[in-house]
């Protein structure tokens, strides 16, 4: 596994049987060797939530350009690229953008297999950045404030699911060239998936929606005002669009089978019987 130095979070291995490594994908130099020996890569590193485009393009673009040039230096068969489902809207935000750059990238390499990986929104106990910050922001106000009426279909993915069917993508060669939604078992509405978030922590609060051209506003001033604005045009865009993908071709191939979002919220934030 390949970590940044001084990672705090390497010492959650202990006890796991894995050779970990250190070096930055957006450092070239500190890549060398690291892939040597290694016949399938996963790359999941990235940045999801940033205020300055430049460290999304530096990692989630050129980091992935990186780690494409060691694996193929180093003679790896197989590139698994974890992208995002925001790339299917790539007009959304910078992030959605660098994430579809990084495809493209792991797309145009010759001599090189790869599988491109779009996870919808992904949770689990304490997983899943913007899953946290969506309950962050839920459990602030006594009343919710929310974006529009909520009516976009999502599909949220429990953590172990992904984990699952990326251990079925390895060295398949089903897979190669292909790219897989890993989206969730069950279809909820945001506006419910907030309810459903909000029950499971024992909360029960009103919701206020608020007009989007209203919520574009704030966001634009925020923006001008702001080093970190609460309310940021990629935010609305995650509330906004669609994201109940069809993971039907996983399901063909790898035998990927995730639960739907009520099974998977009990079993990261059960409930007393």
């Amino acid at each position: 596994m390949l970590a940044l130095p001084n990672d705090p979070k390497v010492s959650l291995l202990n006890g796991v049987e894995c050779e970990i490594v250190y070096g930055d994908v957006s450092w070239p130099e500190s890549l060398r060797g690291v892939f040597d020996g290694v016949e399938t890569v996963y790359h999941l590193a990235a940045v999801i939530i940033a205020y300055d485009r430049d460290v999304l393009w530096r990692i989630n673009v050129e980091g992935t350009r990186n780690v494409v040039q060691g694996a193929l230096a180093a003679g790896a068969g197989h590139f698994i690229y974890v992208s995002s489902a925001s790339a299917e809207w790539p007009e959304g935000s910078d992030y959605a953008q660098s994430k579809l750059e990084a495809e493209q990238i792991v797309k145009s390499q010759a001599g090189m297999k790869w599988t491109i990986i779009r996870p919808t929104l992904t949770y689990g106990r304490d997983e899943g950045q913007e899953f946290l910050m969506f309950l962050e922001s839920l459990s602030k106000y006594p009343v919710v404030p929310f974006i529009g009426r909520g009516r976009a279909m999502k599909s949220p993915v429990l953590a172990d699911d992904i984990v699952q069917g990326l251990l079925a993508v390895a060295g398949n060669p089903k897979t190669f060239g292909q790219t897989y939604n890993f989206s969730g078992g069950e279809d909820i509405s945001i506006w419910d998936l907030g309810r459903l978030m909000l029950k499971h922590q024992g909360i029960s609060k009103p919701f206020l929606p608020i007009p989007v051209p209203i919520c574009r506003a704030l966001a634009w001033a925020m923006k001008k005002t702001m080093k970190r604005p609460p309310l940021t045009r990629y935010g609305i865009s995650r509330v906004l669009h669609e994201a109940a993908f069809d993971h039907a071709s996983a399901t063909r191939d790898l035998g990927y089978n995730p639960v739907g979002v009520r099974e998977g919220m009990q079993r990261a934030y059960p409930l007393p019987n």
